[in-house]
């Protein structure tokens, strides 16, 4: 992102004595987003015949773009050259500029680019190309570079009266080097306590007033200046979330789309649209990624604090959003001249009126809990009109409030985390809804009034009793006759199935998602027929009703053509005869299969197959992996309880990336063969006999080029996490410490 120090790093290494010796001439020039490449042309020919000390020619100022090219071409065909393109925004640059530097000289010679754009970095060259991403400052050499700018006074020095303030701002910059240093600056100027917290609470104030703050304003602002209109509004929406917020990416995809930031793209639905927007966001370094799905898409983003910073002050200028809460508690906004809310948990108790224009509101969004309580919400509520989106996930309501049903222009509902265990039958006046989300509420029954919901589109639901995910303690939400005339469903999850569901479903052919529960054997006919003719379905999950009901689907004989993501959660047989027309599989799971046949022969031609996790899956004494999973990533192995043995041929799962063996007590060794998988960079280890990891147990010599190598135990008091390296004793455990 910029303020990173880019330049700088390429400013010292192009600077360096010991690099300029390797070539004959060289040349740095300043791209930026409006740029002429017969300037740029013009500007590298004066640079490199001004170094040589020789004449600029006089009719540089007329040549034409073809012209220009020849003349470079020339003069630098039998010279060696390094040349810096700096703050390039453009992916076609490269492809312009090329013309100018003779092919045949590229091994011997350097270009170096600059970007914040992801697509620039990845297009810009045909040859052998190496791509630095800038890594962030660690915390201690943030905390250094700080006090050096802000203490100079004082021998870079923090006093101790201000350290843990001090330590809070470099915290905010997240190792942003220009962030760093801005606010060292600003906070030089700064001498009591008292200045210094009235600086920090009003910094959004400051980004926006204090000429001192301008160079990281100005430069931040270039990646938000050069986004379409779209990606704008998309943009300042995500400051909505509470600072380090983990946004997920399928709820600000809903979020966006309710709020009519997605346009109509022919050819492709409106969440793959979003998916290209975030991608956008991600790509200009607006956006981080938290962490990735199963897919390589990212699941869960974040705002940098300093973005969000400048990205709150542009959201007040241009009335898109208000945040009360938080870091602007006790600043109530004014919500007559905006058009989003969002309350974060510290608000205050004393909030117990509706605001003056809160009927002008479109989205409401609540955060945490806090100090808010049901009263509080029900008294908003009360105030609202116009509501496009209400997103209430983790709210401390049991009832559903009655006003919401009044909320005909409310497209997104988010329940999500709330004690709410009824709807009213009245939920069907909210016509114009297109995502109910009420995941691990307690609603265990939807209302008849449910199916007259015609434009929903997103339909999550699912309960957690105790236990985990890997239990049979989820169950699906019972729902009403006729859930076939919701025509425009593309997503249904969690479903609990009857004899009635698993007959409606399938007409439901526009599905894209599906997660079912409860599943009989009296069903499979019907179930099996369903899912045949559903063929946009991307994600399936069918679970057993019970631990020993086996989970029959020999009837489906043809599966989805496009199914990406399959989770069958129950006991089997044997694997499906169908599973070899899985063509598009990238994530498989096998949960609790206990399968007395090696599951392996049968899955490892899958060609697509990204992610595979095998829990409880088999009842033998060995797992061989002997040949393919080709495009394996990641593979889990948990739970199964009888085995000793993992080997691993030499060839198979060329390209696996991490590897998680957890609650396997009888294995008595590491997998044998785990030397060949050379790109493996996580090695998990969980709940496992202790002499596996306890001195020689860990056979050091096959593991030492995994990077990271985790074990992971659980204690009365909890779970735990050792990183572990070559020649590490565990024994006795380690103190606390160390855990990371």
């Amino acid at each position: 992102m910029g303020g990173s120090g880019k330049t700088s790093l390429i400013a010292k290494a192009y600077n360096s004595k010991s690099v300029k010796r390797h070539f004959e001439c060289s040349a740095w020039i300043t791209v930026s987003q409006t740029y002429s490449i017969e300037d740029l042309f013009r500007s590298l020919s004066r640079q490199f015949f001004q170094a040589a000390k020789q004449a600029v020619p006089s009719d540089l100022i007329t040549m034409s773009y073809r012209e220009l090219g020849e003349m470079l071409a020339n003069y630098l065909e039998s010279k060696t050259y390094v040349v810096v393109l700096d703050d390039v925004w453009d992916a076609q640059l490269w492809y312009k500029i090329k013309v100018a530097l003779p092919k045949n000289s590229w091994h011997r010679c350097r270009v170096i680019i600059t970007t914040r754009m992801e697509d620039v970095a990845a297009n810009f060259f045909e040859v052998g190309s190496n791509i630095r991403h800038i890594k962030p400052m660690e915390e201690n050499e943030a905390w250094t570079l700080f006090c050096m700018k802000a203490f100079p006074w004082n021998a870079s020095i923090c006093p101790q009266e201000l350290e843990d303030l001090g330590k809070d701002v470099v915290k905010k910059c997240q190792g942003l080097p220009l962030a760093v240093v801005s606010l060292g600056g600003l906070f030089s100027t700064k001498r009591s306590e008292l200045e210094w917290k009235a600086t920090y609470n009003g910094l959004n104030w400051e980004l926006s007033n204090n000429s001192m703050l301008q160079p990281i304003k100005s430069i931040l602002l270039l990646s938000y200046d050069d986004l379409p209109y779209r990606l704008k509004q998309c943009f300042l929406y995500c400051c909505l979330f509470p600072e380090d917020y983990e946004i997920e990416r399928e709820r600000l995809a809903r979020l966006w789309m309710a709020e009519g930031f997605i346009e109509q793209v022919k050819g492709m639905t409106p969440e793959e649209v979003a998916d290209l927007y975030l991608k956008g966001l991600i790509g200009r370094s607006l956006l981080q990624v938290v962490e990735t799905d199963k897919y390589g898409l990212p699941e869960n983003v974040r705002m940098h604090d300093m973005l969000r910073e400048l990205a709150l002050s542009k959201s007040k200028e241009e009335k898109i959003c208000a945040i009360y809460g938080g870091e602007q508690i006790g600043a109530r906004p004014d919500v007559g001249v905006t058009r989003r809310l969002s309350i974060h948990a510290n608000a205050s108790r004393a909030e117990k009126e509706p605001w003056e224009g809160m009927t002008r509101l479109r989205s409401f969004l609540l955060f945490g809990s806090g100090s808010i309580d049901s009263t509080m919400i029900n008294k908003f509520l009360s105030g609202f009109k116009l509501l496009r989106v209400l997103d209430l996930r983790g709210a401390p309501i049991e009832t559903f409030p009655d006003h919401i049903v009044t909320l005909f222009n409310l497209r997104y509902l988010n329940l999500e985390k709330t004690r709410i265990k009824n709807l009213p039958e009245s939920i069907g006046r909210l016509y114009n809804l297109e995502t109910l989300n009420l995941r691990w509420s307690q609603v265990e029954a939807l209302p008849n009034g449910i199916v007259d919901l015609k434009n929903l589109r997103f339909l999550l639901s699912s309960q957690l009793k105790d236990g985990t995910y890997l239990d049979f303690e989820i169950f699906g939400t019972r729902f009403p006759p006729k859930l076939n005339t919701l025509i425009n469903l593309q997503v249904l999850s969690y479903v609990e199935a009857n004899s009635i569901v698993v007959k409606e479903i399938r007409s439901m052919t526009q599905l894209v998602r599906l997660s079912i529960s409860n599943i009989e054997g009296s069903y499979e006919e019907d179930l099996c027929f369903a899912i045949q003719k559903m063929h946009l379905l991307r994600r399936l999950s069918i679970k057993a009703a019970k631990e020993d009901q086996i989970l029959c689907l020999e009837a489906l004989k043809s599966p989805p053509p496009f199914l990406e993501k399959l989770i069958l959660f129950g006991k089997l047989e044997n694997i499906p005869q169908w599973f070899k027309s899985l063509q598009n599989l990238r994530h498989l799971g096998l949960l609790r299969s206990r399968l007395a046949n090696d599951p392996l022969p049968h899955l490892e031609e899958l060609p697509n197959l990204r992610r595979l996790e095998l829990v409880k899956v088999y009842e033998g004494l060995h797992l061989e992996f002997k040949n393919g999973f080709s495009n394996l990533e990641w593979l889990a192995i948990d739970r199964c309880s009888n085995l000793q043995s993992i080997t691993i041929a030499k060839g198979v799962m060329p390209g696996i990336k991490k590897l998680t063996i957890q609650a396997c007590g009888m294995l008595t060794e590491v997998p044998r063969g785990i030397k060949y998988l050379t790109n493996l960079q996580e090695l998990v280890l969980a709940d496992l006999a202790e002499h596996l990891i306890k001195g020689t147990g860990v056979d050091h010599p096959y593991l030492q080029h995994i990077p990271k190598i985790t074990y992971q135990y659980k204690t009365s008091s909890g779970w735990y996490e050792i990183n572990l390296f070559p020649g590490f004793l565990l024994n006795p455990y380690p103190p606390f410490s160390i855990y990371s």
